[in-house]
């Protein structure tokens, strides 16, 4: 479902409720498939491309993408650019909370990603996992287009070193709640690549769970380097 449906879908519930709950069953699975798994296990990766749902954006025919290039050293983010949405926002380290989910970024910073510190640091080898809002009760959040972009785009991630990795987008996949699957979502494509996913809420809002019936999920790898 399009996030234009969604933002049709009539009256809305609380504000703080929403964006916590809007991303906690997803993130709630990342912290019960660690909890079952040793962390490293994040960069293990599955052997074939995924497909997700049926729903999914996938990569259209005949889009040609850069080849991967060798990964970075360790460098924390430091900020996100997406120059096809006009999307450039602060990246802040989040751990899990007591309930071994991804503390997103807190209620009031609906412009900041989160980056998981558990898992790989943005171009270095294995998956590295950024989460944003996609609304508030008001208005939209960092990641509200984020189900527009397209294969074969670029996504920049600034780091503390003065680096930049730059991405390219191979998918862009929509997790319906029932058919989510974490090594797919969490998962590393290819061993030995520096992979980005990033993360948001998708389909329709739940008024009776309190939550959206899907997660968006981007898929790109390090495909260049800058400073």
């Amino acid at each position: 479902m399009s996030d234009r449906k969604r933002r049709d879908d009539g009256e809305r519930t609380s504000g703080s409720g929403r964006l916590l709950m809007g991303v906690a069953w997803a993130l709630l699975l990342l912290g019960l498939w660690l909890w079952g798994r040793e962390v490293t296990d994040v960069r293990q990766g599955i052997s074939a491309p995924t497909t997700g749902d049926v729903a999914a954006v996938g990569r259209p025919l005949g889009v040609e993408l850069p080849p991967a290039v060798e990964p970075l050293g360790d460098a924390r983010p430091q900020r996100l650019d997406i120059p096809a949405l006009r999307v450039q926002a602060p990246v802040v380290a989040r751990g899990l909370d007591s309930r071994g989910a991804i503390d997103p970024p807190p209620y009031g910073q609906a412009g900041v990603v989160g980056w998981y510190r558990g898992g790989a640091q943005p171009g270095a080898a294995g998956t590295a996992l950024l989460v944003g809002h996609v609304d508030t009760e008001t208005r939209p959040a960092v990641f509200y287009h984020l189900s527009e972009v397209k294969p074969g785009e670029m996504v920049r991630v600034i780091r503390d070193d003065g680096t930049v990795a730059e991405f390219t987008v191979e998918d862009v996949q929509v997790f319906a709640r029932d058919r989510f699957d974490a090594q797919q979502v969490y998962g590393t494509r290819q061993s030995g690549r520096a992979e980005l996913r990033l993360i948001t809420c998708g389909g329709s809002f739940d008024r009776s769970s309190r939550t959206y019936t899907a997660n968006v999920v981007v898929s790109a790898y390090l495909s260049g380097t800058g400073l």
